[in-house]
C-alpha cells in the first residue's frame, strides 16, 4: 500500500505546521517556504514508511501520528525509538541537516494515522540561509539522537559480549559439575568399601604400629609425588608392571588396579617388601586392598578439589569480567588479570580449534585506571574475532609492553588477514565481514569508542597470515574528550 502523496492536501496545513514543536515561533515566511518545498504524505496505522537499506534523502515533519523505528540488527528488527511531536523528538524524523546517514539502518512504521510533510535534502542549504536558528535546533535533536543511539549500541554490545561468552560458560561449568557428580558417587562407594576392608584387616590382627608405618610411608610418598610426576610415561609403566608382577607372585588378586594406584604415588617393589615381607599372603592381600582403596580415595578427593576449584575460578573470572558489584567509575585494574579472565571464559573456543596460545607479558606492569567492565569488552571482542579468524590448529599471540606512561597490548593471529579494501572500514558502525547470523558489526565500533573513552589508541595492521590489533592505554587517568 503506497502512501497518499500530494493529494487532498488540507487547507489549514499552515496551522498544523505551526504546531510542530521544532517549528514553533518561526516566522510566517519561513513556514510558507517549508510548505512550498515539501511533499504531503499519508500512511495508515502500521504501514511501512521506510525499509532497511533504502536511500534516505528526506526530512519528515510530523503533522499527525507517530513513527516507530526498528533497528536492523543481524537481520532482526530491534525497537529503537518512537518519533513523536514532543520536546524530545521535536516532531521531526528521518534525515536531519548535517547527518551523514545515507541509507536507512532499519524499518520505520506508522503509529496511528500518520500525516507528514517531507523535505528533500537538496533544500537544506537554502533552509539554513533562511533560518539558521532552525538548523541549530535540528542539529540539537540530531546530537541527542546520536547520544541515545550510542548508549543503546553500548548496551546491545554488552549483551552481545555476554552472549559470546554464555555458551562457553555453560560448557566450562558443565564439565567440572558433571565430574563432581561422578566423583561423589565413586567416593561414596570407596568410603563404604573402606569400612569393609578395615574390618577384614582387624580380623587378621593387624597391629596399629604396622598400619601407622604404612600410613607414614603413604604420607611421605604424597609429599614427594611431584618428583614421581617427572618420570616418563615409559618409566611409570615399567614401575607398574614390576609392582603388578610382584603382587601376582604373592597371590594378590586385582593386582593391576592396585599397581596403578601404588605406582601413581611412587611406590616401588622395595617399598612393598619393606611393609609386607613378614606377612602371610592373606594379610598381604588385605593390606594391599586397603592401601589401594586409601590411595584411590585420596586421588578422588584431589579430583573433587580440582573440579570445585575450576568452578570457583570460572565464577571469579565471570564476576571480574562483567565487573559485578562495582561502580561504573574509573578503578585501578590489572590488564594481565583481565585478559587472563577473558581467555578463561573463551577457553572452550580455543580448545575447539586446537589453537596454540602464546602469552608474553611485561614484568613491571602497574595497575591502570579503567572502566573495567567496558575494557573487558575490548579484550572479549578482539580475542573472539581472532579465534574466529584462524583455522584449525591456528595460533594466537598476546603481548604486553609498558613504560612510565602507557601500557600496550598486542593481539596477533595467523588467520587469513583483513583485505586492504576492508581495513579502513572495520571500525565503522555495523560493518562486518562475518556471515549472516555470526556478526552484528557493532563490536569493533564499540571497541574503538571504549578505547577512546580511556584516552587510548587502537591500531590494526593486517596481511595474509598475520593480523595485529594494538591497544595503547595511558597509565595515568586523563579526562577523555
Amino acid at each position: 500500500m503506497q502512501a497518499l502523496r500530494n493529494k487532498l492536501i488540507p487547507m489549514d496545513l499552515m496551522e498544523e505546521l505551526k504546531n510542530v514543536v521544532a517549528l514553533k515561533a518561526l516566522p510566517q515566511d519561513v513556514l510558507q517556504w517549508i510548505l512550498d518545498h515539501s511533499e504531503y504524505h499519508e500512511y495508515e496505522d502500521g504501514q511501512l514508511v521506510r525499509k532497511f537499506g533504502e536511500p534516505v534523502n528526506e526530512m519528515y515533519f510530523l503533522l499527525e501520528g507517530n513513527i516507530s523505528f526498528y533497528l536492523d540488527v543481524n537481520g532482526r528488527q530491534v525497537y529503537y525509538l518512537t518519533f513523536t511531536n514532543d520536546n524530545a523528538s521535536g516532531g521531526v524524523s528521518c534525515l536531519l541537516p548535517y547527518s551523514r546517514m545515507k541509507t536507512s539502518p532499519g524499518y520505520s512504521y506508522a503509529v496511528g494515522k500518520l500525516r507528514t510533510l517531507m523535505m528533500d535534502k537538496k533544500h537544506f542549504p537554502e533552509l539554513e540561509r533562511l533560518s539558521p536558528e532552525l538548523i541549530q535546533k535540528l542539529i540539537g535533536y540530531m546530537t541527542e539522537r546520536a547520544r541515545s543511539f550510542a548508549t543503546m549500541q553500548l548496551q546491545h554490545e554488552k549483551v552481545n559480549a555476554l552472549g559470546k561468552l554464555s555458551a562457553g560458560i555453560a560448557h566450562e561449568l558443565n564439565n567440572p559439575a558433571a565430574a563432581i557428580n561422578r566423583i561423589s558417587a565413586e567416593l561414596a562407594r570407596r568410603v563404604k568399601l573402606n569400612y569393609e576392608l578395615t574390618e577384614k584387616l582387624l580380623e587378621h590382627d593387624i597391629r596399629a604400629t604396622a598400619l601407622k608405618r604404612i600410613t607414614e610411608l603413604v604420607e611421605m610418598k604424597e609429599k614427594n609425588k611431584s618428583d614421581n610426576t617427572k618420570l616418563s610415561a615409559m618409566k611409570r609403566l615399567q614401575n607398574e608392571d614390576e609392582i603388578e608382577g610382584w603382587l601376582g607372585e604373592n597371590g594378590i588378586a586385582s593386582s593391576r588396579e592396585a599397581a596403578e594406584a601404588l605406582s601413581e604415588v611412587g611406590f616401588t617393589q622395595q617399598d612393598l617388601r619393606s611393609v609386607l615381607d613378614n606377612s602371610d599372603k592373606g594379610v598381604s592381600a588385605q593390606v594391599v586392598s586397603w592401601l589401594e582403596n586409601l590411595l584411590s580415595s585420596q586421588r578422588i578427593i584431589k579430583d573433587l578439589e580440582d573440579a570445585s576449584t575450576r568452578i570457583s575460578t570460572l565464577v571469579s573470572a565471570i564476576k571480574s569480567h562483567v565487573h559485578m558489584d562495582r561502580t561504573n567509575e574509573l578503578q585501578p585494574t590489572n590488564i594481565h588479570t583481565d585478559i587472563d579472565n577473558t581467555i578463561t571464559l573463551l577457553g572452550y573456543k580455543l580448545r575447539e580449534k586446537n589453537i596454540t596460545l602464546k602469552k608474553t607479558y611485561c614484568n613491571d606492569l602497574v595497575n591502570i585506571p579503567a572502566y573495567v567492565g567496558e575494557l573487558n569488552q575490548v579484550w572479549t571482542n578482539i580475542i573472539d574475532n581472532a579465534i574466529y579468524a584462524v583455522d584449525q590448529n591456528g595460533e594466537l599471540i598476546i603481548e604486553t609492553s609498558c613504560d612510565t606512561k602507557n601500557v600496550k597490548v598486542k593481539i596477533i593471529d595467523n588467520g587469513g588477514g583483513i583485505p586492504k579494501e576492508v581495513l579502513p572500514k572495520i571500525f565503522d558502525p555495523f560493518f562486518t565481514t562475518k556471515k549472516v547470523g555470526q556478526g552484528t558489526g557493532i563490536g569493533l565500533d564499540i571497541v574503538s569508542r571504549i578505547v577512546k573513552h580511556h584516552n587510548g589508541e587502537i591500531k590494526v595492521e593486517s596481511q595474509p597470515g598475520r593480523t595485529e590489533f594494538s591497544v595503547c592505554l595511558p597509565i595515568a587517568a586523563k579526562k577523555a574528550e
